[in-house]
């Protein structure tokens, strides 16, 4: 006989002010089975929960309704409540009147009635629960860092650091990341190459850490605490193990007008290079879309002169298999393609660059060793022009929707650095508005305005003209003068927005974790679990879950890192029972469910059946491994015959749901 208790929780006014709890308790205490209905103010303080946990004893109870947020938030805690009355803690449902009820009505009439009929779909459901008993799967105690910016390489330092062993997969030839480009950093205008060397080093000589540059991540299985990498070595043509990194293959190669993608293409490098001089691992790499000797097989140059034999032609792209009990995505940002937009001139003038190009230009160490030059004809420039937001805050479909966040403390930055070391030369910036979101930013950007007298103009720059005379025209608007302007430019740099990079959406996609629409992943709860993403065992750092500055990513990885620690501290973990199971006198082994299973959890296996005639018969029937299982439902969707069903999630249990919301 069931015995179902239910508690309605008035959440303050949060869900009081919209839905007549009283109303929904008295309805929902006439239902079948329920033997106690009442609310209280706060059912998820400690008096909340002594009030689950009397009526569990007092009125031996069954089964527990409550009525209140989201399960995201308090399942875990009235689950708690429950098993320390001795309830089973899955005999425990959380109907949500909050976020599905009283935050999207104000009619208190419909909202109310709402509520009631969540509250009967979820007493129809725990009638039908049954006690489920929680495993438990040990705990790989490696983890795998996926990028290797400043995020990457933080967070690898802080697992390093409490004793565990941790991986870095960086599909460039070096790690360092956007951070390794710039030139100074805000606000303090400090090097950065300065700040981010001494933690490369100090990644790559830490015994714990495991670079794997050059390579990508291919295969993600497995579950948290037993996840199953592979990861792809992309071949260098060089073997790291004994290149000394000498250059010397870098300076005798004659294919020597490759565009050089760490200075953004300004200038060229040879075929076989080395990134920049501060790489990590500084092992030289041969590009097979330039190099002489690996399209047609002649040269040969660089083997020549390699006095240790590292130069390896016949290298090949290597698979390594790798288990880890956590996966730390840092995947970083990349500029937005510029191409669409037309109006600034970027693809006609030289002369028109962007922020990152202008870093590359004004670092001793890009193609002009430090002196600000214009890219078109070497000369200084005189007048500079800086446009914010271009491709952020845009609603066309060019552009992204939202803030990127770091523009205008950069653009205040390189106007500081050019005023100081070129005070003849005048800086304009047109900006929307000035977002200075940090210590000590707002400060900065007025030492830019008051100290280094840079012309900050609010207003739009409608189009850029480049002129015969090697002049270019920046047509704009000042919106507090109330007139347009033109002004005569040698430079005109582009604030472009930021994006994720290209591999954060297909690697998403083999984690199973969530994005938003732009591309950024999606944490768990953006207030209380912001470095963790929805799926187990996958945390986010830096630029990844959407844009940030250098401080905040740099947080946000040792943020990372003590999620990963926390884990990786454990011997084992609580598995979910909530897993999928085969009925395997209805399975006809057609594979639907094994195909759509996004941890391969499922497989098949001969049985032998015993026929009603006494006679035998072998059956290829689904198989579940359920450590492997996350309960994600959807193989019960794909079973055409109806064989596969949830623990917890039962069809019948979804059907008995359905059939209360219908009466």
């Amino acid at each position: 006989m069931q015995r179902i208790g239910v508690f309605v929780c008035h959440c303050g006014t949060n869900i009081a002010a919209t839905v007549d709890v009283k109303a929904v308790a008295e309805a929902l205490g006439h239902e079948p089975g329920v033997v106690i209905s009442q609310d209280y103010q706060y059912m998820c303080s400690e008096s909340g929960q002594e009030l689950v946990k009397s009526a569990i004893k007092e009125q031996k109870l069954t089964g527990v309704v409550i009525c209140s947020c989201s399960p995201r938030m308090h399942e875990n805690t009235f689950r708690k409540a429950a098993a320390s009355a001795g309830l089973n803690p899955y005999l425990v449902e959380i109907a949500n009147i909050r976020e599905q009820c009283s935050w999207i009505h104000k009619d208190i009439a419909t909202a109310t009635e709402k509520a009631i009929i969540l509250g009967k779909a979820a007493v129809a459901k725990v009638a039908l629960n049954t006690p489920l008993t929680s495993m438990e799967s040990p705990v790989v105690k490696r983890a795998l860092v996926i990028g290797g910016g400043i995020a990457g390489i933080q967070t690898a330092l802080d697992i390093a650091e409490a004793g565990f062993d941790v991986d870095i997969v960086e599909k460039q030839p070096t790690i360092g990341g956007k951070m390794a480009q710039i030139d100074k950093t805000f606000p303090t205008l400090d090097c950065a190459a300065c700040i981010l060397t001494p933690k490369m080093v100090e990644a790559s000589q830490n015994e714990h850490i495991t670079i794997h540059s050059f390579s990508e991540v291919a295969e993600v299985k497995g579950f948290v605490g037993n996840f199953t990498v592979k990861i792809k070595k992309k071949a260098r043509y060089v073997d790291e193990t004994k290149c000394t990194g000498c250059g010397l293959c870098t300076e005798k190669c004659p294919m020597r007008k490759v565009p050089n993608e760490f200075n953004m293409g300004l200038d060229n490098r040879s075929a076989v290079y080395i990134p920049f001089a501060q790489a990590v691992p500084k092992v030289a790499t041969i590009d097979p879309n330039y190099c002489m000797m690996l399209k047609n097989g002649k040269c040969g140059v660089c083997s020549k002169v390699c006095s240790v034999g590292a130069i390896d032609y016949k290298q090949e792209d290597r698979f390594i298999e790798q288990q880890y009990g956590a996966i730390v995505v840092a995947t970083g940002f990349n500029p937005i393609s510029l191409d669409k937009y037309d109006e600034f001139a970027y693809s006609q003038c030289p002369d028109v660059v962007t922020s990152l190009e202008l870093e590359r230009l004004m670092n001793a160490a890009g193609p002009n060793g430090g002196t600000l030059l214009r890219p078109s004809d070497k000369t200084h420039p005189h007048t500079i022009v800086f446009v914010q937001c271009v491709g952020s805050r845009c609603d066309d479909e060019k552009g992204k929707p939202y803030c990127s966040k770091i523009c205008c403390m950069y653009t205040a930055k390189h106007a500081m650095l050019i005023r100081e070391k070129y005070p003849d030369t005048e800086v304009y910036v047109f900006y929307i508005d000035v977002r200075t979101p940090g210590k000590n930013f707002d400060e900065f950007y007025r030492r830019a305005v008051e100290q280094y007298n840079v012309h900050y103009i609010k207003g739009m720059v409608g189009k850029v003209t480049p002129k015969s005379d090697g002049k270019i025209d920046v047509q704009a608007s000042d919106l507090l003068a109330n007139e347009q302007l033109h002004i005569n430019a040698d430079m005109v740099v582009l604030a472009a927005a930021i994006e994720p990079d290209k591999t954060a959406r297909p690697l998403a996609t083999m984690l199973t974790t969530q994005m938003d629409t732009n591309d950024f992943f999606t944490e768990a709860h953006p207030k209380l679990r912001p470095v963790e993403s929805a799926t187990a065992g996958i945390f986010l750092s830096g630029a990844c879950q959407g844009p940030k500055d250098i401080p905040e990513t740099v947080a946000q990885g040792s943020a990372a890192a003590a999620k990963a620690i926390g884990l990786l501290c454990k011997n084992s973990i609580t598995c979910n029972p909530c897993v999928a199971h085969s009925d395997e006198l209805m399975c006809n082994g057609c594979s639907s469910c094994e195909k759509v299973c996004p941890y391969g959890a499922i497989t098949y296996i001969d049985k032998e059946f015993r026929m009603p005639d006494r006679t035998t018969k072998i059956r290829r029937v689904a198989s579940v491994n359920p450590a492997v299982c996350q309960g994600c439902g959807a193989c019960t969707v794909a079973c055409p015959s109806g064989a596969m069903d949830l623990s917890g999630f039962s069809n019948s249990q979804i059907m008995a749901e359905v059939d209360a919301i219908c009466k």
